[in-house]
This record gives structure tokens, C-alpha cells and sequence, in this order.
């Protein structure tokens, strides 16, 4: 593994077809299941930007994000399934609030975008339209 970096800053958008590309492979050479993740904020929310960054410091070597605005984020979580995804941002937004109290709770929207072995490959507009228009659900 180690194929993912960690990326600091704003990102450039066309990066996310390469990491598509990496998860993709991971699930077919690896048979490694993926899950990216969509994380939105409201136009002109404060708090966005800061969430991800807590949620930066927490992703592990492996794991990878492309801020693609300042209200779009896409996460890429290796080696998780579906379940396993939404048990990790539920811990990481309930952290941030813990930390962070006067924001009870941390205002994103969240889709999910598994990708197994199985899954056939997917284009970047059927993902992104699954993370951020059909798959979101607000947290």
C-alpha cells in the first residue's frame, strides 16, 4: 500500500481522476475495498474549512483528500468498507465537536462512493454525482 498521499492545501480538481484510477487498482490488484467520501459544506460557512482540516490531521498515511472548493472536499479511505467509513467520519465530526463546542453539531453533508473488487469502474462524474447530489445526506 502507501500508494496514497496525503495532500496539504487547496488541490487541483483533475487530481481526483488520478486517485480514482489508484482506488480502483487497489480494489482490482489488491482486491482491496475503498470508500471515497464527499464532504460539503453551506456557501460561505466558516466551520467548513476547519473541519477538514481536523479531519486531515486524522487520516492515515495510506488515506488521501483533494479540497476541490471551500465547501467540496472528496476523502479516500483504503483498505474500509461502507460500514466502516461512516463509523470513522461519525467519530471524527463527534470529535470535532467535542473539541469544538460551541459547534454541537458540525454542519456537512456527507456521500459515500464504495468501491470493492467487484465494482465495475466507475467515470469521475458518476462519482462525484453519487457523493454530491444523490448520496449526500447531511450529517
Amino acid at each position: 500500500m502507501g500508494m496514497l498521499q496525503r495532500s496539504p492545501g487547496n488541490d487541483d480538481p483533475r487530481r481526483l481522476r488520478e486517485l480514482l484510477g489508484k482506488v480502483s487498482d487497489l480494489a482490482g490488484d489488491d482486491s482491496l475495498t475503498s470508500v471515497i467520501v464527499g464532504l460539503a459544506g453551506y456557501e460561505g460557512d466558516l466551520v467548513f474549512p476547519e473541519i477538514v482540516d481536523f479531519v486531515v490531521s486524522a487520516l492515515r498515511v495510506d488515506d488521501s483528500i483533494v479540497r476541490m472548493t471551500r465547501e467540496r472536499s472528496v476523502l479516500f479511505l483504503t483498505d474500509v468498507d461502507r460500514a466502516r467509513a461512516e463509523e470513522i467520519m461519525d467519530r471524527l465530526l463527534g470529535d470535532f465537536a467535542e473539541r469544538f463546542p460551541a459547534v454541537s453539531e458540525p454542519p456537512v453533508a456527507i456521500g459515500y462512493f464504495e468501491v470493492t473488487p467487484t465494482t465495475r469502474s466507475a467515470s469521475l462524474k458518476e462519482v462525484l454525482l453519487s457523493l454530491f447530489v444523490s448520496g449526500s445526506a447531511a450529517h
